[in-house]
């Protein structure tokens, strides 16, 4: 050491990184309870991880839910077996008692009309830490467009492999 005294104290941006990895372990455990939740068809338990004041953007209709009003119950039971559901490419930023973050998400299985379900989306979540605990207060779901004239919703898509 060159004797002198460091202008700045590391120990803050250590607390600070420690926060963060726990708040990003917190994040990641309400969003697997929720993608739990929906390969179970639980639909208090995909609720239970929602803000009283959430805000949602589906794929289903109508275009804006608020408070989430989606019939759960009924979706669920448009499926035979449980949901296939699962999250690619989670990216989750915080400070402080916001969060949002950004996937990838898949939904598979069979459907009581006869249809098989693959479905590759984007989901945005965004989410506010409240006495302690994280909750969702905003999630938005989409499939891009083709935009060729006809512009119709690209349901075929699937993500890019990134290791190559």
């Amino acid at each position: 050491m060159n004797g002198r005294i460091p202008t700045h104290n590391p120990l803050p941006k250590m607390t600070s990184e420690i926060a963060s990895t726990q708040d990003e372990a917190q994040i990641r455990a309400v969003i697997e309870a929720r993608a739990s939740a929906i390969r179970n068809k639980d639909v208090q338990g995909v609720l239970s991880g929602f803000s009283d004041d959430a805000v949602g953007y589906f794929l289903d209709t109508p275009l804006e839910q608020s408070p989430l009003e989606q019939d759960l119950a009924g979706w669920f039971a448009s499926w035979i077996g449980p949901v296939g559901y699962e999250t690619r490419d989670l990216n989750i930023e915080s400070g402080g008692d916001v969060a949002y973050c950004h996937a990838l998400s898949r939904m598979t299985g069979p459907r009581t009309d006869g249809e098989e379900t693959d479905l590759w989306f984007r989901e945005t979540l965004c989410l506010r830490r409240t006495e302690g605990r994280w909750f969702i207060t905003h999630i938005h779901e989409s499939v891009p467009l083709y935009m060729d004239g006809i512009v119709r919703a690209a349901f075929d898509l699937t993500p890019m492999d990134r290791n190559r």
